[in-house]
């Protein structure tokens, strides 16, 4: 069952289109061929930029946990083997520091709408019963619909999928490498573990939005690319603002 059948949805997903339609003919003197998929990339800045305040939020909550690590592991020790307790009392310290666990979620459930906007608009053949424009847009020749794993699956898969679809993986791959190098979390003492495997877990999903980028339509690979970037940037930028705990 389609969930844009629903009217609501159906409206969101033609605003959607008739918006990223726009903005590819605003965009086809600058970049001629290649202005839907420059149209995908300044939605995403765009995105991007305006939620600037919840990275910032975001920032402030990774230096709050770093900060209260040590006396978090304290309560994990204390009360290990009541999990109720451990749960009331690490919010009673979170609520004590004016400072959310789920703060650092934030961007990420922003974003989630917008990618599945993206996402559906160049997965459907129609949209407000008319022909998906969209569809015939290509970045290099490959179709902004077309996903890496369909093409191979369907033999459609020539040397400009191989070469567009490679360096958008690659590059995804290379800001995660970077992100888990550049941010990881400073060791907040001998024995704290944590951090370690908090990294390790960063790494592995840093990875994997490259992998999902093999699955989604170009499109959707290329807003995956910008926002990866665009999140490693403005970290590196807030880390400044908000250092975490000298080890």
């Amino acid at each position: 069952m389609d969930l844009f059948s629903f009217a609501p949805l159906a409206a969101l997903l033609d605003l959607t289109s008739s918006g990223l339609m726009a903005l590819t003919s605003l965009l086809t003197p600058l970049a001629g061929p290649s202005a839907a998929a420059a149209a995908v990339v300044l939605v995403t800045l765009l995105v991007r930029a305006v939620l600037i305040p919840a990275g910032i939020a975001q920032a402030r909550a990774e230096q709050t946990r770093a900060r209260l690590a040590p006396r978090l592991r304290e309560i994990q020790k204390r009360h290990r083997s009541d999990p109720e307790r451990l749960q009331r009392e690490t919010m009673r310290l979170y609520r004590e520091e004016g400072a959310s666990p789920f703060a650092g979620c934030l961007p990420l459930l922003a974003q989630a709408p917008v990618v599945g906007l993206i996402y559906a608009v160049f997965l459907h053949p129609t949209i407000g019963g008319q022909p998906n424009a969209l569809l015939a847009e290509v970045l290099a020749g490959v179709p902004l619909g077309q996903s890496l794993v369909r093409a191979v699956t369907e033999g459609a898969a020539d040397g400009a999928t191989w070469l567009v679809f490679g360096v958008v993986v690659i590059a995804i791959a290379a800001v995660g490498e970077l992100t888990r190098r550049l941010l990881r979390p400073a060791p907040l003492g001998p024995d704290a573990s944590g951090p370690g495997i908090a990294a390790g877990l960063l790494g592995v999903l840093h990875y994997a939005t490259a992998v999902v980028a093999v699955f989604v339509p170009l499109a959707a690979a290329l807003y995956l690319l910008v926002t990866v970037a665009w999140t490693l940037g403005q970290r590196l930028v807030l880390r400044r603002f908000f250092p975490l705990p000298a080890s």
